[in-house]
């Protein structure tokens, strides 16, 4: 039996960048779809990719394709509210690379929803795994050393 996931503390998490909640973020019951933190994962983790990794999304040489996904919800959120997304880099393997993803409240001390996402890097061509590119196990060290 596993344990129930708790929510985490900002400090667990390395890089960070804003989220802008949207209207259409909302569900019926008035709070973030759980299935838009999904959409939120795969904007933070990319965003990391294009602005720190070097990642072209049309017609660059690689890509990284989902292959493994979690997510765990502690406290709802709503808009018109400003949110936080950090990531901390886990398990890396020879093509593939674990980020964790929490999602805070903007400045707030703990998750509100946590997982991961794990990537296998492909070639864009081909689609065949690719050893991680250099620039992103660069920017993934750059930015874990940061104090």
């Amino acid at each position: 039996m596993t344990s129930r996931p708790i929510a985490r503390p900002r400090n667990a998490f390395r890089w960070f960048t804003p989220i802008q909640t949207r209207w259409s973020d909302n569900d019926q019951y008035g709070h973030i779809n759980n299935v838009v933190y999904y959409a939120y994962f795969d904007t933070v983790v990319n965003a990391f990719l294009i602005g720190e990794a070097g990642l072209a999304p049309v017609g660059g040489a690689w890509m990284g394709l989902v292959v493994d996904t979690r997510c765990s919800f502690f406290a709802p959120a709503s808009y018109p509210e400003s949110l936080e997304a950090g990531i901390v880099f886990a398990e890396r393997g020879r093509s593939s690379q674990r980020y964790e993803i929490g999602i805070f409240k903007a400045g707030g001390a703990e998750t509100l929803a946590h997982g991961h996402f794990v990537h296998v890097y492909v070639d864009a061509a081909t689609r065949r795994p690719i050893a991680l590119p250099e620039s992103l196990t660069a920017a993934i060290d750059r930015t874990t050393t940061r104090p």
